[in-house]
C-alpha cells in the first residue's frame, strides 16, 4: 500500500478552522458563528488524527497561555483597533517578536486567533472573524508553513507540543498535574500510534 501524503498546509488551514470554531461554540450569540464553510477537508484517516490530536493539545496549551491573562489584555486593548489586515498583523507578530519560530508558538498563533475571534463576536463585530481565518491563513502560509515543512511537518510536531503541555501543567497542584499526566500519556500514545499508522501505509 503507498504512503498517504498529508498536506502541511492542508492540515493547517483545517486545524486553524477547528481551533477557532470551537472556540466560538463556546461564546453565547444571538447568532451561532462559523468560521469558513470554505475550509479544505481533511483527505485521510491520518490527516484527521492529526488535526484531533493537535487541536487537544492546542487548547491545552492555549488555557495554560489564557490563565496568565496577559494574552487577554493584548488582545483586548486590539479588537477595537482590528480594521485591517496589517494591524491584525501587529499583534501576531508579537507571538514571533524575536524572529524565533517554534512549534509551541505556533500553536500559541492557532489559539490566539480563537481568542481574538471570541473577542469581535462579543464586541458585535463578527463579521471579522472571516478575516481573522483569512488574515491568519495568510500569515501561516507566507511566514510558517515554509518552516513546518522544513521541520517535518505536522507529524514532527507533537514531541515538542507534548512537552510544552507537561512544562505549563508542571506549575498547577498535585491532583491536577497527576490528572493532567494520564490525560497527556494518552495523547502522546495517540500520537505515536498515528505516526505508527502514517508508517505502515
Amino acid at each position: 500500500m503507498a504512503c498517504v501524503e498529508t498536506s502541511d498546509y492542508r492540515v493547517g488551514e483545517v486545524l486553524l478552522n477547528r481551533v477557532m470554531q470551537e472556540q466560538l461554540d463556546e461564546v453565547s450569540s444571538d447568532i451561532p458563528v462559523v468560521v469558513s464553510t470554505e475550509t479544505q477537508e481533511v483527505e485521510s484517516d491520518q490527516e484527521q488524527k492529526i488535526v484531533s490530536q493537535l487541536a487537544m493539545m492546542i487548547r491545552t496549551i492555549g488555557d495554560a497561555v489564557k490563565k496568565d491573562g496577559k494574552l487577554d489584555d493584548a488582545i483586548d486593548g486590539m479588537v477595537g483597533k482590528m480594521t485591517s489586515k496589517t494591524s491584525y498583523w501587529k499583534l501576531v507578530e508579537k507571538v514571533f517578536e524575536d524572529s524565533q519560530i517554534t512549534w509551541e508558538r505556533i500553536a500559541v498563533l492557532f489559539y490566539v486567533a480563537g481568542r481574538i475571534a471570541v473577542k469581535v463576536v462579543i464586541a458585535h463585530i463578527p463579521q471579522l472573524v472571516k478575516d481573522i481565518l483569512k488574515w491568519t491563513l495568510e500569515y501561516f502560509r507566507n511566514k510558517l508553513l515554509d518552516w513546518i515543512q522544513k521541520h517535518g511537518g505536522w507529524m514532527n510536531s507533537f514531541a515538542e507540543l507534548a512537552r510544552v503541555q507537561v512544562e505549563k501543567m508542571s506549575s498547577m497542584n498535585t491532583w491536577s498535574s497527576g490528572f493532567i499526566l494520564v490525560f497527556l500519556g494518552g495523547v502522546i500514545l495517540g500520537s505515536v500510534i498515528t505516526w505508527k499508522l502514517a508508517r505502515r501505509t
